[in-house]
């Protein structure tokens, strides 16, 4: 068995890096999208929602049905790459407006929740020791799955954005068929007997659950807000300073690094803990964005150190506030658990993007470069109640 553990892990991370590329292609190919599909000034929001709210009515669905604790989540996980994929490749294949674009990617977002929390209940159902460092690694994966698009699509590559999602599609599903055929349900997964009724109020009671979800809550008003708005704050920066960027470069390079820093506070987080990792991360985030504003007078390599700095402190946080959540959920219902406080995550960060959205194109004194200070709203709000989780311990 530790012979085989010791490759389990890399390959639930490959299986998420590959599903959870389909969630930002859209913004990848946006440009080329805008033009098909003639879509208006506030198309960012559109296709960056609509997944979300696809995840959301996915993970209330799963989480309603308590799905990945019932039944295998591997299987689960296999079944939603597959026809996340497809939903992917129908963009190509349908979408002919706002409407069918809208509609495609809702359903992908819808899929994604079969892979994305899923894949943390089958990391959880293998590491249930240094779970905080496996969720480091898994959430490296999201994010890097998350920057793939980008990367694809960028000048050096310049691959016709068809090609582009055809490509993610066929990675999603190769991710669902490595994670059925090679990593299988872990020795610690505890089945649940059947559907609860009383599964949402079981897990609200604790209270360490509550003040590690509201942590992360905190953190989900500002990361995809971020994440979705970075090709806007490239260009933003690009046109006042009348400088040339690759902006999908960058983009792929600011969102990846995170990559990088949730491995590493995965590893941290066997000296300091999770919550003392995850909030300390936020703290620095949330500087990133009150200073925001200042961002654009800066010469070019101090704003792209700057965007460095903020993607490296972006998103390390999440991996620990997952493993938190999944320790303090009750034993037969941490699947149910991750999912129900992702899905509240994620209105949180819908609501976000289109709150940035409307007075980013307002005429008020937060619209343009003021806007993205209005992020430090979601880190100053989480950091209080795991100050407080952080004191108990």
């Amino acid at each position: 068995m530790k012979k085989k553990n010791k490759f389990i892990l890399p390959l639930i991370v490959l299986s998420q890096f590959a599903g959870t590329s389909l969630w930002f292609v859209g913004n990848a190919v946006l440009p080329d999208l805008k033009e098909v599909l003639h879509l208006n000034q506030y198309a960012v929001s559109l296709v960056t929602s609509a997944v979300m709210i696809g995840f959301v009515t996915g993970t209330l669905t799963f989480a309603f049905f308590s799905l990945s604790d019932r039944f295998s989540p591997v299987k689960l996980f296999f079944i939603s790459s597959i026809f996340g994929a497809l939903a992917n490749s129908a963009v190509v294949w349908f979408a002919t407006d706002s409407t069918t674009l809208f509609l495609f990617r809702f359903l992908t977002g819808f899929f994604i929740a079969g892979i994305y929390p899923v894949g943390m209940k089958i990391a959880a159902d293998w590491f249930e020791k240094s779970l905080g460092h496996a969720m480091g690694f898994l959430l490296g994966a999201l994010i890097l799955g998350t920057a793939f698009p980008h990367l694809l699509k960028n000048r050096d590559f310049a691959l016709p954005w068809k090609s582009v999602l055809y490509y993610t599609s066929v990675f999603a599903a190769a991710g669902g068929l490595l994670m059925i055929l090679f990593v299988g349900d872990g020795p610690h997964r505890k089945k649940s007997g059947g559907f609860q009724w009383n599964a949402f109020s079981k897990i609200f009671s604790s209270r360490k659950w509550r003040q590690a979800a509201f942590g992360y809550f905190g953190h989900m008003w500002e990361l995809y807000s971020f994440w979705g708005f970075l090709p806007v704050i490239l260009a933003l920066y690009a046109t006042r300073n009348n400088i040339e960027l690759n902006i999908s470069l960058f983009s792929f390079l600011i969102i990846g690094i995170g990559c990088l820093s949730s491995v590493a506070g995965g590893y941290l987080s066997r000296y300091w803990g999770s919550a003392k990792t995850g909030t300390s991360a936020l703290i620095i985030s949330g500087f990133c964005c009150l200073l925001s504003p200042f961002l654009f007078g800066l010469p070019a390599p101090l704003f792209l150190f700057y965007l460095f700095i903020w993607g490296l402190t972006v998103s390390p946080d999440s991996p620990q506030f997952s493993a938190l959540v999944a320790q303090y959920a009750p034993e037969n219902l941490k699947g149910t658990a991750l999912t129900i406080y992702n899905s509240i995550g994620f209105t949180i960060a819908i609501i976000s993007l289109y709150i940035i959205d409307y007075l980013l194109h307002s005429k008020t004194f937060f619209s343009g470069e003021n806007t993205f200070a209005l992020l430090a709203i979601g880190p100053v709000v989480g950091i209080i109640p795991l100050l407080k989780l952080i004191k108990k311990n």
